[in-house]
């Protein structure tokens, strides 16, 4: 199931990256500590050694990324800030997710 593991591990560094940049807009944003940069950092710096893991070009992984991201970033819209996501914002995440796997799973030759 590397296909399983691969999208996983794209949620996963989605959702490092989103905390990343939520922590510093909590401060920015809605006045909470600025102690929460330290958290915030630590997360993006965790963003970028998870895309490393990949095994494969890393302009493949970091365009196969944003769909997933994209996906994440709705689920997060949902989740966190508490705006159920429209028709439209289903539609658009599912072509982001189709275009990671053709992407990221696509037979190469290579």
């Amino acid at each position: 199931m590397p296909e399983l593991k691969t999208a996983g591990l794209f949620f996963i560094t989605a959702i490092a990256e989103i905390v990343g940049c939520y922590l510093p807009y909590l401060w920015l944003r809605e006045g909470k500590t600025i102690w929460l940069l330290v958290p915030g950092a630590l997360s993006l710096a965790a963003f970028a050694w998870l895309l490393s893991l990949h095994p494969t070009a890393a302009g493949r992984v970091y365009a196969a990324y944003g769909g997933v991201y994209i996906f994440t970033a709705i689920l997060w819209l949902w989740a966190v800030d508490g705006i159920r996501p429209t028709v439209w914002d289903i539609v658009g995440s599912s072509v982001a997710i189709l275009g990671m796997a053709i992407i990221m799973f696509a037979p190469r030759n290579v």
